[in-house]
């Protein structure tokens, strides 16, 4: 243990980013460890490295006492006032017991701690880096797939994504670039471990983030997310600025914001819809692409009633009730569709009121199976 040490110290400590005097520290306890498995003592001994020089010295604590008991752990007044007068009963005196041949297991002993922090220091700027990152989207590369598990790598580290987190129609290719919601970082004594996700609902936002400045920025928010991963979201904005439209930053000119998150997420439909304080309005604003005639409320059961034209039931219903039961997860309120026909004949909105002109723009209607009517919940 020399001055090349502790420039040796001073170099690691710089750049790995490691405070020396942990280092230092470290190596001393292991080195009192060291001393006493080697030479067979039950002393208590403390070990002192000298910062500037390097030097070791290895010093054996004992306690002042008026009679020994154990001369391993206890010195007398008498022999510790011949070192030192100040010496009174009850302290602690140092005497110096360096082995001549101690130089070799410091040197063996120092190296492995030092690379053990190392190690555990790496780690720790690891987890820190990505726990910053922890609900945010990071972008990596597709290393590897099993039957329980893509891994991806981020360059430092490979972080996990579940089968559950795993959209059914996706294909995962290796070496494919990718990006992933960051679902949750664990410290364990193996190191960091990171899960991520393509399914969760915060991943749509973060790609809308990434795209959209005014969303970024805050001046359009999204209030609420439904999403069916891999086939269908549904999302509600809204914007205090007046004069921003929050449908038209979100879509962007000639759809391309939206559409660079729709092939991010290989074909998944996204409606963008407007989120109003007034329920009946995000309700009728929820079930598009269809239009609603009429909307009633009850609030005892939280259940909206909506009115649709006769040949746009099954739009508003969906290919196996998705649209109606996305709408309801994203309004939070249970919505029962019925035709107009149907609604008419049966009394089924009976306030006047729920009625209004609806000039929404009828695009883009698909042809789905004919339903009498529909009722769902959300399921949340």
């Amino acid at each position: 243990m020399n001055a090349e040490f502790i420039q040796a110290l001073n170099t690691i400590s710089k750049e790995r980013g490691i405070d020396k005097e942990i280092l230092v520290e470290a190596v001393e306890t292991a080195l009192s460890t060291a001393y006493r498995k080697n030479f067979g003592t039950n002393q208590n001994v403390e070990v002192i490295i000298d910062r500037e020089t390097g030097e070791i010295n290895v010093y054996a604590k004992k306690e002042v006492v008026e009679k020994v008991e154990d001369d391993i752990l206890e010195i007398s007044i008498e022999d510790a006032q011949r070192l030192n007068t100040k010496y009174q009963q009850g302290d602690i005196v140092n005497i110096e017991i360096t082995p001549k041949d101690f130089g070799r297991v410091a040197a063996q002993t120092a190296k492995q701690v030092v690379m053990q922090k190392i190690r555990e220091a790496e780690r720790d700027l690891i987890y820190n880096e990505y726990l910053a990152k922890e609900r945010d989207i990071v972008t990596g590369i597709i290393q590897r797939k099993t039957k329980l598990a893509v891994f991806v790598n981020f360059g430092k580290i490979e972080a996990m994504m579940p089968v559950n987190e795993q959209v059914k129609n996706e294909e995962y290719i290796m070496n494919k670039r990718i990006k992933v919601y960051v679902v949750e970082v664990k410290q364990t004594t193996k190191g960091p471990q990171i899960f991520v996700s393509r399914t969760h609902p915060e991943l749509i936002k973060r790609l809308f983030e990434q795209e959209v400045p005014e969303i970024y920025e805050g001046i359009v928010e999204i209030k609420n997310i439904a999403r069916d991963p891999g086939s269908r979201t549904k999302i509600a904005v809204y914007s205090k600025d007046k004069d921003v439209d929050p449908l038209g930053a979100c879509v962007g000119q000639n759809s391309h914001r939206v559409n660079a998150i729709v092939n991010e997420l290989h074909g998944e439909k996204i409606d963008i819809t407007l989120w109003s304080k007034d329920v009946r309005e995000f309700v009728k604003s929820a079930i598009t692409p269809a239009m609603a005639l009429a909307v009633e409320l009850s609030e005892e059961t939280k259940t909206a009633r909506v009115v649709v034209p006769d040949d746009q039931l099954s739009l508003a219903i969906g290919k196996e009730g998705q649209n109606v039961r996305l709408a309801a997860k994203l309004t939070g309120w249970k919505i029962d569709i019925k035709s107009k026909k149907i609604a008419n004949d049966t009394g089924f909105i009976k306030n006047e009121e729920s009625y209004f002109t609806n000039n929404m723009n009828n695009k883009n209607i698909e042809d789905e199976d004919e339903y009498e009517d529909y009722e769902y919940e959300d399921e949340e």
